[in-house]
């Protein structure tokens, strides 16, 4: 399934598209939160954060600009870089 098909799932409120899109990418998500933040439960933080923001904002993702692991991976490193900074 490509990422465009994956996307118009989730914006027609599929939540197994959701599931479908955390076991392809979810791991790739947890790995960049876990190397930035250096910590396993700020990692899980930010990867539910990521997958909230996609279930809750699918539109937001432009298939145009690049892959979904990329746009999910971006929305890691800017969440995880964040969290490092407070602490």
């Amino acid at each position: 399934m490509s990422d465009m098909d994956l996307c118009a799932r989730l914006t027609a409120g599929d939540l197994d598209a959701l599931a479908d899109a955390y076991d392809r990418h979810g791991p790739y998500v947890y790995g960049v939160a876990v190397k930035v933040t250096g910590s396993p439960a700020h990692a899980e933080e930010v990867t539910q954060s990521v997958f909230v923001a996609l279930w809750e904002q699918p539109l937001s993702y432009d298939p145009a600009l690049g892959s979904l692991r990329g746009w999910l991976v971006s929305r890691a490193l800017h969440e995880s870089a964040l969290r490092a900074k407070v602490g």
